[in-house]
């Protein structure tokens, strides 16, 4: 790793001295200062007017990077660590927040749920990355315009909009396809749009079919490493007995193995040049996803479990939008939404040798309101705003004799009554430009009222819980204020400070399920409060149209952080579940924490069509667990990416590096959900890998891909997962775009 770091930085040294004309600096600069980020603030805006960093992947660079999930495009930038457990799967992580601690969003439409976990979420893979125009990141608490659970940031997700046509007659007005083959995990994915309309209509049909195999992991590590993680046993069914068998291919991860389809439809009405009504409807089905890291699990010698599994991930989404634009009068924009979205998903496992197989379904349907008015003039721009979300929650489980079909009740992951949680807000946010846009200050506050109902049918069931319903009502006030300083066309000073909340969910509250395999069981706790951080960050842009250099640095003051921690059940710290004495958990709010990083990212142009890239993100965070300080959870090491790029209007080719520092085991919290059981002794290892691609133009509308990831074939684990990362992976690719 430190002979890449310091070719690069040689590289780096010799090429900076050579010179650039003015007209490419401008050409290069111009396409950097006008981004515009579409629903950062609810309404179009250039970036440089958001003091809030804000990362931003395009559609091409999506397929670029020949990402297979939304989250491998996240992966892919060094921007963002992914948590993995299986290959159906990717749990993003923000400034140390992670799953219900940061908002993911599509369309403008807020994606977490009443039963969003706090350990690791993996809804990002039901968004096609084939269908999305871009991904905007907004680090650090966001909670002012889009509400609870935006503690470390928010992951918005923008589908392509249909393209109107020119004429009153209809015509294509876009279209793409694309087959692509992985060596890896065997991938086959095939993709499908079309886009027509005329001047005052338009649609657009995307259709995603993807098929992946068992993911075989890299062959070359340290011995003890590879053996640990090797996969030896497959349990097979043999005469109507569980057997372990031994796996031919050690290195293959069997169970890991997928397929998904995803559709998205949007229509776009426009009566005149102001007015615009727009329908999304998204579909999102895979099939049964394989619980890897619970199949490899073995007490004595013997598997834990037969099966484990997740059942079809089913999400669909419909939504209208009325958008009106360039009004007179005092608001020149309005924005409002109108959505629901139901989630169907399940957890089915079985123990080694035993005959029954539980299944715990739930489903959840999810009602949005979200309304916005924007006032703009020279020198200040106002949004007013108010959004609701409405959950409902039905939790089902039974168990299941495999040999003579019997069923019987069992326990329910969520309370089995009633299960609603409704989230209210208003807020307003005022950006005033000063000095022709050379300061810019943001600036806005939010009232959230949020209440929370679960009722308990049979509590026998659930253990005889001494209750049998659970309420809270929640309040809270966030807000945020911010500098931007441009002295210069090239150099943008920033500091921000914000507040952020987390109302806890069902899944906080609720929830009754074993969340480790024999080593913990999760018990309910009615008394949980909400969570709320408050933030500082600072942050330096120099873009000269040779350097963009981006540096920043935070720090977050957690208080009611909800950790997983001992507790006790009547009285009892261990109670007898599935046969296994097991030890009691809850989520409670422990104390206080606190989090601070800073990262740096540089892109080095020494010509219009080269360019050298480099970026490392650092955070550390501690809890105050009895004035002792313990590890905070979800904290991954440093991350970074490096790499060498050149590209034309023909084609590209980029030879980069991803890497992960080391986690120590003195840096994981010893009760938290950083699955420490699927590491090392010593941790989780430091890895790099070196990856290459490629693309060139056929045709006017064609695009051929290659590329190699991996090429080391090295063996490693991002930090907190429970499988290998992929070996050496050879993809090709061909693409149409029109």
């Amino acid at each position: 790793m430190k002979k890449i770091l310091l070719a690069a930085c040689a590289v780096f040294s010799i090429l900076h001295v050579q010179a650039q004309t003015e007209e490419q600096k401008d050409s290069i600069k111009q396409v950097s200062l006008t981004e515009v980020v579409i629903a950062g603030n609810k309404f179009a805006e250039k970036k440089k007017n958001i003091v809030q960093k804000i990362d931003i992947i395009t559609a091409k660079e999506i397929r670029m990077t020949n990402a297979q999930t939304a989250a491998d495009a996240l992966i892919n930038t060094g921007q963002v660590f992914v948590q993995k457990s299986q290959q159906g799967g990717g749990s993003p992580v923000l400034r140390g927040f992670e799953a219900s601690r940061i908002q993911l969003n599509v369309d403008g439409i807020r994606f977490n749920n009443a039963i969003s976990r706090s350990g690791h979420m993996q809804n990002i893979i039901s968004v096609d990355n084939n269908s999305l125009d871009r991904i905007e990141v907004l680090n650090g608490p966001a909670s002012t315009i889009h509400g609870s659970d935006a503690l470390g940031g928010v992951i918005l997700l923008k589908t392509k909009d249909p393209k109107m046509g020119k004429t009153k007659k209809f015509e294509v007005t876009s279209g793409n396809a694309l087959l692509r083959f992985s060596t890896a995990n065997s991938e086959k994915t095939g993709s499908l749009g079309i886009g027509f309309g005329n001047k005052h209509f338009a649609s657009l049909t995307q259709l995603t079919y993807s098929d992946f195999g068992d993911l075989v992991q890299g062959k070359n590590g340290v011995d003890s490493i590879m053996n640990l993680w090797k996969k030896k046993f497959i349990v097979e069914r043999i005469d109507g007995q569980d057997s372990m068998v031994v796996n031919p291919d050690p290195y293959k991860q069997v169970a890991t193995g997928y397929s998904q389809f995803d559709l998205l439809q949007k229509f776009t009405i426009a009566h005149t040049n102001h007015y615009k009504h727009g329908f999304n409807f998204q579909l999102s089905n895979s099939s049964n996803i394989p619980r890897y890291d619970r199949l490899t699990e073995t007490s004595n010698g013997i598997p834990r479990n037969a099966e484990w599994y997740y059942g079809p991930q089913f999400r669909t989404l419909a939504a209208y939008t009325f958008n009106a634009t360039n009004l007179n009068g005092f608001f020149n924009d309005i924005n409002a939404t109108m959505s629901h979205q139901f989630w169907k998903e399940s957890r089915h496992n079985r123990s080694f040798k035993k005959t029954a197989l539980n299944h715990r379904t739930e489903k959840v349907n999810v009602t949005g309101l979200n309304f916005a008015l924007r006032h703009k003039d020279d020198m200040n721009e106002l949004t007013l705003g108010a959004d609701a979300q409405l959950n409902d929650v039905k939790s089902t489980a039974y168990k299941e004799d495999i040999i003579t079909q019997v069923q019987a009740p069992i326990d329910t992951r969520y309370p089995d009554g009633k299960n609603r949680m409704n989230l209210y807000g208003v807020f307003v946010q005022h950006t005033l430009k000063l000095d022709d846009g050379k300061v810019v200050i943001n600036d806005g506050v939010r009232f959230n009222y949020t209440t929370l109902y679960s009722t308990l049918i049979d509590t026998s069931i659930q253990f005889r819980l001494p209750y049998d319903e659970l309420s809270q009502q929640n309040k809270a006030l966030t807000g945020n204020l911010g500098i931007a300083y441009m002295p210069q066309d090239e150099l943008r000073l920033t500091a921000n400070i914000s507040s952020g909340y987390r109302s806890p969910n069902i899944d906080d509250m609720a929830k009754v399920f074993e969340s480790v395999s024999g080593h913990r069981l999760m018990v309910p706790n009615v008394d949980l409060k909400p969570e709320i951080t408050k933030n500082a960050d600072i942050g330096i842009q120099y873009n000269d149209g040779v350097v963009d250099i981006n540096a920043y640095g935070f720090y977050t003051h957690f208080t009611n952080a909800i950790v997983s921690d001992r507790f006790t059940y009547n009285g009892q710290d261990s109670v007898l579940y599935e046969g296994n004495l097991t030890p009691v958990f809850a989520s409670q709010n422990k104390a206080t924490a606190f989090i601070y990083g800073g990262g740096f990212n540089v892109i080095f142009r020494p010509q219009v069509h080269l360019s050298l890239s480099g970026s490392i993100n650092y955070t550390y965070g501690r809890f105050n667990n009895d004035t002792v300080l313990v590890p905070l959870d979800h904290i991954p090491p440093v991350t970074g990416r490096l790499g060498i790029k050149y590209e034309t209007k023909k084609w590209y080719t980029e030879l980069y590096s991803l890497y992960n520092t080391r986690k120590r085991l003195y840096d994981y919290n010893p009760n938290g959900e950083d699955n420490l059981q699927y590491s090392t002794p010593n941790g989780t290892p430091g890895w790099y890998t070196v990856n290459f691609r490629a693309g060139v133009t056929v045709a006017k509308y064609v695009q051929l891909q290659a590329g190699v990831e991996n090429i080391l074939d090295r063996n490693y684990r991002y930090f907190a997962s429970g499988m290998s990362a992929a070996g050496r992976n050879f993809i090709v690719a061909m693409r149409f775009n029109y």
